[in-house]
């Protein structure tokens, strides 16, 4: 790499885009700070929109900070160091160790409906000074990408989240239907509330929804194999089996 592509801290500069997107990988491997991180996404494989199950929807998710003095490379900044920070308390992010960078994997415990636990995770497709990408694994909750970005509106400076996303399976499709995606709405708009009080100001998020495509692509009916919820809910139920064969082993 050329000096003309580092910048005084040794990072990758922004002139070579080409750095700011993740090198194509064939299976997952995570590596967050917190090593008791509930961990189902190693082995696993990225799953797009495209390769989803149900409608393709378009959701996005704005916020109008007022204060100028915040730019919008400042707040991007801010969010990927303080991610988690500002998630409702349903759900952990535990960020990787070089934190929210081109290729890392965070993991993710979250509650679903029906008051089921869903450990999943993410990969960090995509950085820049006001904007980076995520993309979901086998077994999430969606299939798609998300993408959270800040910029300049006149006067304001409009934070947003974007997901452009469809249910990976069958029963994840029904449970979206039965509040999945009001719930999803309302994780995303209180998100950036509480960003907004971070930066001292109490704005009011909006949403813009839209669905795309309305077919479901039943030749991915296969992703139920990769459920996160039913993959989890057996995790958690087994636990007392492998501590009891965990203490077996010690003596």
């Amino acid at each position: 790499m050329s000096e003309a592509n580092m910048d005084e801290t040794g990072k990758a500069g922004k002139n070579d885009p080409a750095l700011n997107w993740a090198h194509p990988v064939s299976n997952l491997k995570a590596n967050v700070a917190e090593k008791k991180a509930p961990n189902r996404v190693d082995g696993r494989q990225l799953l797009g929109a495209l390769q989803g199950f149900g409608p393709m929807w378009q959701k996005t998710y704005t916020i109008t900070l007022r204060d100028t003095k915040n730019s919008p490379a400042y707040i991007i900044t801010t969010w990927k160091e303080n991610f988690g920070r500002f998630w409702p308390s349903v759900n952990r992010f535990y960020a990787p160790i070089t934190g929210i960078q081109p290729g890392e994997i965070g993991l993710i415990k979250g509650s679903v409906p029906g008051g089921l636990t869903l450990s999943t995770g993410v990969m960090v497709i995509y950085v820049d000074e006001e904007s980076f990408t995520f993309m979901t694994p086998q077994g999430h909750i969606f299939a798609g990408w998300v993408t959270f970005s800040a910029y300049q509106d006149s006067n304001h400076t409009r934070v947003q989240v974007q997901v452009l996303m469809r249910s990976p399976d069958p029963l994840i499709e029904m449970a979206l239907r039965m509040g999945g995606h009001r719930a999803e709405d309302k994780f995303w708009l209180q998100t950036l509330e509480n960003l907004s009080r971070y930066f001292g100001e109490d704005a009011r998020a909006q949403a813009n929804i839209i669905c795309l495509d309305k077919k479901i692509q039943w030749r991915e009916i296969r992703n139920l194999r990769h459920n996160g919820i039913i993959g989890s809910t057996f995790y958690t139920f087994t636990a007392p089996v492998r501590l009891l064969g965990a203490n077996r082993r010690k003596k």
